[in-house]
C-alpha cells in the first residue's frame, strides 16, 4: 500500500487522476529516460561520433527493453540514482560492441532530468487544455445565469448586491491567465539537459553543439545548454501550478459558502453524510481548497531546491524528486474536480424581477 494520497487504494478515488497517473507514472519515466539514450546514440552517429549500427542497436533496444525493477531499486538505493543500474542493464543487454558506445558523453542528471522534462511538458498540454475547458464551462455558466443577484460578500459579511457575472469575472479570468502562462512556458522553458560529467560536455570536443542540437530537436525539447545548477526553471513551473490551484481554490471556497448559506446555488451529486443522511456534502469545492493549500506549501520546498551547490547537488536534486510529482499531481487533480463541480452547477443566483437571468455583464 502506497502512503500517497494521489495513489492511495482508495483515497485516489478523492484526489487521484488516471490520464495524468500514466504521465507520471514509473514506467512513463523509464520510456522517457530510454528515449533519450536511444536520441543520444542517434545523434552522435549523425556527427560521426559513435558507428551508425551501434546507434540503430542502441535505438532499437530502447524502443522494447524492459528493466528488472528490483535491480533498479537496488541500484537507487546504492548510487542515489537510478540511471546507473539502467545504463549498467542495457549494456548486458546490448553485448560489447554496441555497449561500448551506449550513453557516450552523458551523465545520470542529464537522463534524469530531460526525462522529467520530457514527461512535464505532455503534461503542461493536459493541463492547458483543462484550463481552456474550465473556461469555455464558466462562460456558459454566465451566459446562462450572468444577470442574476448575488449578494457580494467583504471580508465574510454581507456588503451589497452583485451579479453572478461579477462573481465568475473573478473566477474565469485568473485561469486565462494561467493558461497563457502554461503556453509562454511551453515555448522553451521545456528544454533538453545535457552537461556531462561536470556540465561541460568535455568528452565531445568540437560537436557538443551539433549533438546536443540534434538531440534538443529529436526529443522535442528546447536547446538551452546545461543547466543542471541551474533550476530556475523548474520553480518557475512550479510557481505556476500554485497560482492555477490556488485560483481553483478561490472558485472552491466560493462555492462552498454558497452551499452552505443555501438559496444562491443548486448543485447536483453532493457527498453523502454517514450520520445525516439528509445532507450533501460539497465534497469537490472543499478538496480545491485542500489541494490548493497542499500546493501552496509544497512550492517553498521548490525554492528551497533551487540551492544546488557548486556544479550538482546530490541534496536539492533529491528534493526535486520528492515535491514536484505531487504538485503535478494535485494541480492534476484540482483541474478535473472543479470540471466536475462546475458541470454540477444546476442553478446560480436568484432572479431580478422583470429581467433576462441570462444576461450578462461581462
Amino acid at each position: 500500500m502506497t502512503v500517497s494520497a494521489f495513489e492511495h487504494p482508495f483515497l485516489s478515488g478523492l484526489v487521484g487522476d488516471d490520464e495524468l497517473a500514466g504521465l507520471m507514472s514509473p514506467q512513463a519515466e523509464i520510456d522517457a529516460m530510454l528515449a533519450f539514450e536511444a536520441a543520444l546514440a542517434m545523434a552522435q552517429a549523425g556527427e560521426g561520433m559513435i558507428p551508425p549500427e551501434a546507434a540503430e542497436t542502441i535505438a532499437n533496444l530502447c524502443t522494447s527493453f524492459v528493466p528488472d525493477m528490483a535491480g533498479l531499486r537496488t541500484g537507487t538505493g546504492r548510487d542515489g540514482v537510478v540511471v546507473a543500474e539502467l545504463v549498467s542493464q542495457l549494456r548486458s543487454a546490448l553485448g560489447p560492441e554496441a555497449a561500448a558506445h551506449l550513453h557516450f558523453g552523458a551523465t545520470s542528471q542529464d537522463v534524469i532530468d530531460t526525462a522529467q522534462m520530457l514527461r512535464l511538458k505532455k503534461v503542461n498540454g493536459l493541463f492547458m487544455g483543462r484550463l481552456s475547458r474550465l473556461e469555455a464551462r464558466l462562460r456558459s455558466l454566465d451566459c446562462a445565469f450572468g444577470g442574476r443577484r448575488l449578494m457580494g460578500y467583504t471580508r465574510m459579511q454581507a456588503a451589497m448586491p452583485i451579479t453572478v457575472s461579477d462573481r465568475i469575472r473573478a473566477w474565469v479570468e485568473p485561469l486565462g491567465r494561467h493558461r497563457l502562462r502554461l503556453e509562454i512556458f511551453g515555448r522553451d522553458g521545456f528544454a533538453l539537459q545535457f552537461g556531462g560529467a561536470a556540465g561541460t560536455l568535455d568528452k565531445l570536443g568540437n560537436k557538443t553543439v551539433p549533438v546536443r542540437r540534434a538531440l534538443a530537436s529529436a526529443l522535442s525539447l528546447s536547446d538551452a545548454g546545461q543547466w543542471q545548477s541551474q533550476r530556475d526553471r523548474l520553480a518557475e513551473f512550479s510557481g505556476i501550478l500554485t497560482l492555477v490551484t490556488g485560483t481553483l481554490g478561490k472558485i472552491g471556497q466560493d462555492v462552498a459558502l454558497l452551499a452552505q448559506m443555501g438559496g444562491e446555488i443548486r448543485l447536483a451529486g453532493g457527498g453523502g453524510s454517514s450520520a445525516m443522511a439528509h445532507k450533501q456534502n460539497p465534497v469537490a469545492a472543499e478538496v480545491l481548497v485542500a489541494l490548493a493549500r497542499f500546493n501552496a506549501v509544497q512550492v517553498s520546498g521548490m525554492q528551497q531546491a533551487m540551492v544546488h551547490e557548486q556544479e550538482r547537488s546530490g541534496a536539492a536534486w533529491t528534493l526535486e524528486w520528492l515535491v514536484l510529482p505531487p504538485m503535478v499531481q494535485a494541480t492534476g487533480a484540482a483541474l478535473r474536480l472543479a470540471g466536475e463541480l462546475l458541470d454540477n452547477i444546476l442553478s446560480l443566483g436568484t432572479e431580478v424581477p422583470g429581467s433576462d437571468p441570462g444576461h450578462s455583464k461581462s
